[in-house]
C-alpha cells in the first residue's frame, strides 16, 4: 500500500484518485489517518486536483485539534491504494516491522468503535436540537358573514350567541359590524382566528347555525392564512 512521494506530482494524482469517492484516508470520520498523510505533504494540492485539495483544506481546518482525532497514527505506507510502493521513506525497517498486524485487525476495531461513537453523539446531538425548536402552529383569519331571517331579529342577541361558542384554537375579534344587505335586513360580520389543525370552517358554520331561532345562514366572506 501506499501513496508514493506525496511531495511529487504523481504521488498527489494517487492521492487525488484515491479521494475522488471517499471523504478521508480511512473511515467515515477524520483520524490519525489524515494526519499521517496530511503531514506528508508540502503544501495544498493544487486546484486540478479537487480531491485531494478539497480533502486538504478540510483537514487542514483540525490542524489545532489533531491530536485529539481518533486512531492511531501509522507509518505512511499502511495507507493509501494497494499496489502503489511507499517511497516517502517514512520510518525505518524496525517501524515497519513494530506497525504489522500479525493477529488480526484490532486497531481498525477500535478506530471503527471509535467512529460509531462519535456518530452517535453527533446523532444525539442533533436530535436534541432539533427538539428544542418551537413548532410552528399552523393558523388562519376568518371573515363571516351570519345572516338573519329578517329585519326583527335582534341582532345584538344574535352576537352575544355567536360568541359564546368556545373551541380549542378559536379566537373571536373585538370588533364586528352590521352590513345591510337589503329590505332593512342587515348581516353580522364578525372575524375570528384559528388554529388550522383544530377548528375548520365547516366547525363553525355548523355551530353557529345552531342557534336557528336567529341565524339563516353563514358565509365565508373571507380567509387568509396567518
Amino acid at each position: 500500500m501506499g501513496f508514493g512521494d506525496l511531495k511529487s506530482p504523481t504521488g498527489l494524482k494517487v492521492l487525488n484518485d484515491f479521494l475522488a469517492d471517499k471523504s478521508y484516508i480511512e473511515g467515515y470520520v477524520p483520524s490519525q489517518a489524515d494526519v499521517a498523510v496530511f503531514d506528508a505533504i508540502s503544501g495544498a494540492p493544487s486546484a486540478d486536483l479537487c480531491h485531494a485539495l478539497r480533502w486538504y483544506n478540510h483537514i487542514k481546518s483540525f490542524q489545532k485539534v489533531k491530536a485529539s482525532l481518533p486512531g492511531l497514527k501509522k507509518a505512511l505506507g499502511h495507507y493509501g491504494p494497494a499496489g502503489v510502493e511507499d517511497t516517502t521513506g517514512g520510518g525505518d525497517a524496525a517501524d515497519d516491522d513494530d506497525d504489522i498486524d500479525l493477529f488480526g485487525s484490532d486497531e481498525e476495531e477500535e478506530e471503527s468503535e471509535e467512529a460509531k461513537r462519535l456518530n452517535e453523539e453527533r446523532v444525539a446531538a442533533y436530535n436534541a436540537k432539533k427538539s428544542k425548536k418551537p413548532t410552528l402552529i399552523a393558523k388562519s383569519s376568518i371573515l363571516l358573514d351570519v345572516k338573519p331571517w329578517d329585519d326583527e331579529t335582534d341582532m345584538v342577541k344574535m352576537e352575544e350567541c355567536v360568541r359564546t361558542i368556545q373551541m380549542d384554537g378559536l379566537i373571536w375579534a373585538q370588533a364586528s359590524k352590521l352590513v345591510p344587505v337589503g329590505y332593512g335586513i342587515k348581516k353580522l360580520q364578525i372575524g375570528c382566528v384559528v388554529e388550522d389543525d383544530k377548528v375548520g370552517t365547516d366547525q363553525l358554520e355548523e355551530a353557529i347555525t345552531a342557534f336557528e331561532d336567529y341565524v339563516q345562514s353563514v358565509d365565508v366572506a373571507a380567509f387568509n392564512k396567518i
